[in-house]
């Protein structure tokens, strides 16, 4: 009967030769062909409606092919107990068989892996790369291949034009993609090996890179700011307007990219940071110029988010504004660099304090004895900082130099 288990042996199994179904119990029966070859099924019955009313419909669920190099007893003993235990629990084994073999493609895989390790990046500019560099920017290529086929060739395909002319970026790209296939490997969507393993693997395909020197990045010159702005107001981009913010508050890009309407009071023209978005864990208030408010309130509040990305709940891409500065041809010149084009403005064109331009950039005051006395964090003589600086931009016929008295020190 086949209500009863277990009711074949391992030699029965390899002898059977009469056509048919043979019960082992519990639904599972060894079905051997015409021709001789042997497979596991599991028979069992469904209800469905129709036009008609219900109707018994009895299933056979093939659990793969048995004897030889297929499933041995104990193997299809045991997939019958999973299919079991799924319609217990009221699921669809047929379904959940497509479920399992549903194979999540490269960028499905990343991102995944990205939400999976959220807690683990250090700050949300840590996050904003990862998802970057995955992303379209550099893994187009291959973010809609399925994850079983990134092979070698795949990952140079992304590797190789960027390993010369951006060494760092590469290097980490290639760290991240061989985390996202571990994972992938465990997960049992990739059979291994890892193709994106540096050591005795892409070590003997690509030069190593060279040690890096880190250096300043790639700046403007303060004198060219009125010409870059007008240059900029002249793209009418979402990424464009970003960008002149980031530059106007001398803000971090992540700061900016993840800029909230909550942290923004146009009243008051402040913008606070939270400590938990700020690479020092402090919290920064920003004072902002007349311009700085002027962008602000044309934007539509459709988002969250100041600056929202094509994603629903997301911000602007982690490169939009990078890849702004190369549409407008500016590749000698980095975003980051904005800050100190700022920094050196405020040093050689202003009065003002070093600690007040310090606290505009939100770094940390080096000298401890200057630290301690200075406790505020001088909001209003850097707004005075900040209006100066956002006049400095502001695109002019004239002269470009503006005049700064004892008055900057209040």
């Amino acid at each position: 009967m086949a209500g009863k288990l277990n009711r074949l042996t391992a030699r029965q199994v390899e002898t059977i030769a009469k056509p048919g179904r043979h019960a082992d119990g519990g639904d599972l029966y060894l079905k051997v062909r015409p021709g001789g070859s042997r497979q596991w099924v599991l028979m069992f019955a469904t209800i469905e409606d129709t036009p008609k009313g219900k109707r018994r419909k009895q299933i056979e669920l093939s659990l793969g092919p048995a004897g030889g190099a297929g499933l041995s007893l104990a193997d299809a003993r045991a997939k019958a107990a999973t299919v079991r235990a799924q319609r217990f629990a009221g699921l669809d084994p047929k379904a959940e068989r497509r479920k399992a073999a549903a194979v999540p493609t490269f960028g499905e895989m990343a991102d995944v892996y990205i939400k999976s390790h959220a807690s683990a990046f250090k700050s949300l500019k840590h996050a904003l790369q990862w998802q970057t560099t995955l992303g379209d920017a550099y893994c187009a290529k291959i973010r809609s291949r399925p994850v079983k086929e990134i092979d070698t060739e795949a990952v140079l395909s992304v590797l190789k034009p960027i390993w010369a002319t951006v060494p760092e970026t590469a290097s980490r790209l290639r760290g991240r993609i061989e985390r996202v296939m571990a994972a992938a490997i465990v997960a049992r969507h990739h059979p291994g090996p890892n193709p994106a393993t540096w050591r005795g693997h892409l070590d003997a395909l690509l030069p190593k890179r060279q040690k890096l020197t880190r250096g300043h990045h790639a700046a403007l010159a303060y004198d060219d700011m009125p010409a870059f702005i007008a240059a900029l107001r002249a793209r009418q981009s979402l990424a464009a307007l970003a960008l002149e913010i980031t530059i106007l508050t001398a803000c971090r890009t992540s700061e900016v990219l993840g800029a909230r309407w909550d942290e923004i009071d146009l009243d008051k023209a402040i913008w606070i940071i939270p400590k938990e978005r700020m690479k020092a864990g402090i919290a920064h208030r920003v004072p902002l110029s007349p311009r700085a408010l002027d962008i602000l309130k044309a934007l539509p509040r459709i988002s969250d988010h100041v600056f929202p990305g094509q994603k629903h709940g997301k911000p602007l891409s982690g490169m939009a504004m990078e890849m702004q500065l190369r549409r407008m041809g500016r590749n000698d010149i980095t975003v980051h660099g904005f800050r100190s084009t700022f920094r050196d403005w405020a040093a050689e064109q202003t009065v003002f304090p070093h600690t007040t331009a310090e606290h505009a950039l939100a770094h940390r005051i080096s000298d401890k004895a200057e630290s301690a006395y200075r406790r505020g964090d001088e909001l209003e003589r850097r707004r005075k900082l900040m209006e100066a600086w956002a006049s400095w931009c502001e695109p002019k016929a004239g002269e470009n130099i503006i005049p700064f008295t004892k008055e900057g020190r209040a």
